[in-house]
């Protein structure tokens, strides 16, 4: 019985965190669909009745304003220095799930609370003892304390991983639409069109920043704050300059392709020379021993059937 409730409580928090993330992206695709869509379904707008309403869900209409009400009382009581860092963290991860601040402490907190009880119920299941049971209380508090910040630093790293194997094919796209003869904006837009990824997603939001008020250089240092990369940070840095000192920005991008392609092919070349050190430790646990065994072993018999006669 203990079993299954917290097997039906895990269910019931799992679906309230995917209805909530399934009504949040359905309000932003409403959002986006009025403001792009509203010429051209003006003339059907005015063929639809005038007082047509969704009715809205269950959770719309009695949880989501608790909801709300929640996290505006506890995002007071996070400081304003921690939730810029936690802010920083998810952007540079992705924004994984959607997830604001507040929503990722509020995670933390029923992870760190939830992690225990789960690690008793299991220890009661199994019938551990005493220590059995503080052992694994103790090591669920490890593990809900670094879970949610090892699951960060992975989509960080991966996504720092994507946007440097992006890098020359961006380079070399922004590069032709240069010659071509667009703009640097144009150029940007050309590439959001174009291409898909960690890169085109930054640079799309980089474009919307521009045209919300911001200027090109803070657009711009934003990505190098999203994308904390050296070849990133390098080829904002040079982009910046460029504009500052009126350098042209194609022999920049050129400059920058080749040394992007460069640092590529050393980075190719340093793993191909760490495989062999790599490969050494399976060679020795696993592949030699089987190897002795198959081949000494025989050997070894037969020498000790002899010292025996």
């Amino acid at each position: 019985m203990l079993f299954f409730t917290f097997f039906l409580t895990i269910t019931f928090i799992v679906y309230a965190i995917l209805v909530f993330q399934h009504e949040r992206k359905e309000r932003v695709k409403r959002r986006i669909s009025l403001v792009f869509d509203r010429n051209s379904n003006s003339e059907s707008s005015y063929e639809d009745p005038p007082n047509a309403e969704v009715t809205p869900s269950l959770f719309q209409r009695m949880l989501k304003p608790i909801w709300r009400e929640f996290k505006k009382g506890f995002k007071k009581k996070i400081p304003g220095e921690k939730e810029a860092k936690i802010e920083i963290k998810l952007l540079q991860a992705g924004n994984p799930f959607g997830m604001t601040p507040v929503e990722y402490r509020l995670v933390q907190i029923a992870i760190f609370i939830l992690f225990p009880f789960l690690a008793i119920g299991y220890g009661v299941l199994l019938g551990f003892g005493t220590g059995g049971l503080t052992f694994m209380v103790f090591t669920s508090l490890a593990a809900s304390w670094v879970l949610p910040n090892m699951y960060l630093r992975q989509k960080i790293k991966k996504r720092y991983q994507l946007a440097v194997r992006e890098l020359p094919d961006v380079l070399d796209l922004l590069t032709v639409s240069l010659e071509a003869g667009l703009g640097f904006d144009s150029a940007l837009s050309k590439l959001v069109s174009k291409k898909e990824g960690v890169l085109a997603s930054e640079f799309h939001r980089c474009l919307e920043e521009i045209r919300l008020g911001k200027t090109r250089r803070e657009a711009l240092s934003g990505i190098r704050e999203r994308l904390a990369v050296d070849e990133i940070k390098v080829l904002i840095s040079s982009i910046i300059q460029a504009e500052k000192l009126g350098i042209g920005m194609v022999q920049v991008l050129r400059i920058q392709s080749a040394e992007v392609r460069d640092q590529r092919k050393q980075r190719a070349e340093e793993e191909a020379m760490k495989a062999p050190i790599k490969m050494l430790f399976p060679l020795v646990l696993f592949i030699f021993p089987s190897l002795f065994i198959v081949l000494l072993g025989p050997a070894i018999i037969q020498f000790l059937q002899t010292f025996k006669q």
